[in-house]
């Protein structure tokens, strides 16, 4: 599958699109429906005549924003027209949603005429809490924006103009700072002239940049006046009392360029005649006006910003207008102003100063991140941006007296939290760490579709160098069929491999005094789940994932024969990950020990720790009963009350509790009245189960009911990586896991634990039970 074909299935299945629609009120029967509809409507519908401020008591006005648009400049596609351009602002709609729990109207306006999409938004005022003005061409978009915020009482911002400035601004006073500058000396050089250019310029002479000091180029060189031609009244705002005329002349001794303008329109020669210690903001995209590492090439003391992921510093809109309309709403403003605008780059500015915790930090597989060079402004998942943007432009708005609503900024970040809670974005974490240096993952079932599907992603976007058991001929035959390329993609046919004879004598090493022969140890190794299993642990792969078309125990039984348990863990248990909306919950053991000893279930219970810290989440435990601390006295609940005991004296760092009822792992209120002496003092994100029916039926019906996404199973104990995918996983159920198994793999690479393992190891005594 082309990655084109990719995008549009993306966009086509299931439920076309990427947004909808949700009810925040129960319509089950009639009374309800008495009170959503007629007549009990009647009553919020005379309330808002009365006073029109209670219909952001009685509706959802206050929470939703309008996302318009002309569809005249879509991305870098150009003037598409309006419904060629709904799919950007459904995910623009998307992002929104998923980063600030603000909900979006996308609205596409069939006419370029710029009166006509005033006329359009100024008739929906009634409707929306905020307007965001989106991909409109200049110079109308200009007009479009001054002339609405004259003639509205709600917020209207033009995201392309003023989200590039905002955060490139914040990187420019950090960079600033770094490189020892002062902002009102420096000279700013300018690759585009179009609205994001215009207004960040402008948002930089409000930070202290002079005027006098933007050297601002189009495609026609340096915007200098008495140039001949038409030039519009923006573009004429920056023209130069100057003698240079090409973007080349303008990079002399420069300290500042803010690319927003085409791949390649920066060479390495003008990076070179730059001032000491230049700024490089390279924001075209995908591709920017100069990659980092030619400017390397000639300048190692620059500062380098872009606008993609895989370099430090990207510049991304969505680390402000979610949050910028987020404070706008929550106060009620009238507009959001120079001084709301000036409030989110330094919000940023500041939050890129703070010490970055290790679950932020992790989310990117990175270690002991602090502000510099390579980190002058917060990454786009950093979930703190919510509490440090929003308030400080809700705030900005309250002092600069357009906000029509008062707020306590303590109690508005605690709102903030419950919003959103913690666990957006976390599959996006894994991956970015899994990009930082991906691993070889082994599919034993190299030749089944979904697994070929999988491995193209994970090849494209550089999770995982993936390695597929199978028929070469059938794997590159379905490949054709299902247009995928395999390049980059290893495979390896255990039928006819070279490595079968030492992994058979390897095999026989392990198992012969479990009764194994080197013919049987040869004759194994046609199944390609022992020939992945042999692959790891003889150092060729670097993790297992395979399932897909198996049960558990198929799977499981080779990974334990070959692999094992490791030394200091003793018992291998399965685990899952459940994301729900605004928690994450780690659950063991679901899969693998039916009867666990009171030893074994806190060794699960540190297993599923190590693993919730390698996920970036400190762990909190609930050792789970149908008792409260000793209220019901009975052999299980014993054991669990004993679990924890041996917990905390393998690692008295750890919190946990035990034993406890599950409702009382979450009621924070009834522990604090009933059990003061509990070490859980925020609701728990560990739960460990006294047997393998509990936490199998928990899981699952948590899945299936509560609405979580399942990630797993995570199988933790083993020597070496190994994970089991469900029977019948989809495509992106595959993904998730080799990014689990990648990070999974990085972690144990970074402990050194990855020598290949030596034949005297034993199968672990759950396997009798498999």
């Amino acid at each position: 599958m082309t990655k084109r074909e990719e995008a549009l299935e993306y966009h086509r299945m299931g439920r076309p699109g990427k947004i909808a629609v949700v009810p925040t009120k129960p319509l089950n029967n009639q009374r309800d429906l008495a009170l959503a509809y007629s007549p009990g409507v009647a009553e919020p519908c005379l309330e808002i005549e009365r006073d029109p401020e209670e219909a952001y008591a009685y509706t959802a006005k206050g929470n939703l924003v309008a996302v318009v648009t002309n569809g005249t400049a879509v991305l870098g596609l150009g003037n598409i027209g309006a419904l060629a351009g709904k799919p950007v602002m459904e995910g623009k709609a998307n992002l929104f949603k998923q980063f600030s729990d603000l909900d979006v109207f996308d609205l596409e306006v069939g006419s370029e005429n710029p009166d006509d999409v005033i006329k359009f938004c100024q008739l929906l005022e009634p409707t929306v809490g905020g307007i965001n003005l989106e991909d409109i061409k200049a110079p109308d978009c200009f007009y479009i924006e001054e002339t609405l915020r004259k003639t509205m009482k709600i917020p209207v911002f033009h995201d392309d103009q003023h989200g590039t400035a905002i955060i490139s601004g914040a990187a420019l006073l950090n960079g600033l700072e770094v490189v020892g500058k002062d902002i009102g000396s420096v000279i700013v050089v300018f690759s585009g002239a179009g609205a994001a250019a215009i207004a960040t310029a402008e948002h930089y002479v409000r930070l202290g940049v002079k005027r006098e000091h933007i050297l601002m180029c189009d495609r026609e060189g340096v915007i200098w006046k008495g140039r001949p031609g038409d030039m519009d009244p923006y573009k004429a705002r920056f023209a130069s009392e100057t003698s240079k005329r090409t973007i080349s002349d303008a990079f002399d001794g420069a300290d500042v360029f803010v690319g927003l303008s085409v791949a390649g329109a920066v060479t390495p020669e003008m990076v070179a005649k730059m001032a000491p210690r230049p700024i490089i903001f390279a924001l075209a995209n995908p591709v920017p006006e100069i990659l980092p590492e030619e400017v390397r090439s000639v300048r190692d003391d620059a500062i380098i910003a872009t606008g993609r992921s895989d370099y430090p510093n990207q510049v991304n809109n969505v680390l402000g207008f979610p949050f910028i309309f987020r404070g706008a709403l929550d106060v009620r403003a009238t507009e959001i102003n120079e001084e709301m605008k000036m409030a989110a780059t330094r919000a940023l500015a500041l939050l890129a100063k703070e010490d970055v915790p290790d679950t932020v930090s992790s989310l990117y597989g990175l270690r002991d991140v602090s502000f510099g060079g390579d980190y002058l402004i917060p990454f786009p998942f950093d979930p703190r941006v919510l509490l440090w943007v929003a308030p400080a432009v809700a705030w900005a708005a309250v002092a600069s007296g357009v906000a029509r609503d008062f707020i306590d900024l303590d109690e508005y970040r605690n709102q903030l939290e419950e919003r959103l809670g913690r666990a957006r974005g976390i599959m996006r974490g894994l991956m970015n760490r899994a990009k930082k240096s991906p691993k070889r993952i082994v599919f034993p079932e190299g030749e089944e579709p979904k697994i070929l599907r999988a491995a193209s992603i994970l090849v494209d976007e550089g999770i995982a160098l993936p390695i597929l058991l199978g028929d070469r001929a059938l794997i590159e035959e379905a490949a054709r069929r299902m247009n995928l390329s395999l390049e980059d993609i290893e495979i390896e046919n255990p039928q006819t491999s070279p490595r079968r004879e030492h992994y058979a004598r390897e095999l026989w090493k392990r198992r012969h005094r479990k009764g194994l022969s080197i013919d049987e140890a040869g004759r194994k190794l046609y199944n390609s789940n022992y020939f992945g299993s042999c692959m790891v642990a003889e150092g060729d792969a670097d993790a297992l994932l395979s399932g897909v078309n198996l049960h558990y125990p198929e799977t499981i039984r080779p990974a334990l024969e070959v692999i094992g348990a490791h030394r200091k863990a003793g018992i291998v248990s399965g685990m899952y990950m459940l994301v729900f909306e605004k928690r994450v919950i780690f659950c063991g053991d679901t899969t693998v020990n039916i009867d666990p000893t009171a030893e074994q279930v806190a060794q699960i219970a540190y297993a599923a720790a190590r693993i919730s810290r390698t996920m970036g989440i400190v762990p909190r435990i609930a050792m789970l009963s149908f008792s409260n601390f000793g209220s019901v006295r009975h052999p299980d609940t014993e054991k669990m009350a004993r679990a924890t005991q041996i917990l905390r004296e393998r690692d008295p760092s750890l919190v946990v509790e035990g034993e406890m009822q599950a409702d009382t792992a979450f009621d924070m209120q009834l522990m604090e009245r009933d059990y003061p002496f509990s070490a859980l003092k925020e609701e728990a994100n560990v739960l460990i189960f006294p047997n393998l029916a509990a936490g199998n039926i928990a899981y699952k019906l948590l899945n299936h009911l509560g609405g979580a996404t399942a990630i797993g199973p995570i199988l933790v104990g083993m020597r070496r990586p190994v994970h089991v995918l469900e029977r019948g996983a989809d495509v992106q159920e595959i993904v998730n896991m080799a990014a689990v198994a990648v990070v999974d793999a990085q972690a144990r690479s970074q402990q050194g634990d990855r020598a290949p393992l030596s034949a005297n190891g034993a199968t672990p005594t759950i396997f009798s039970r498999l």
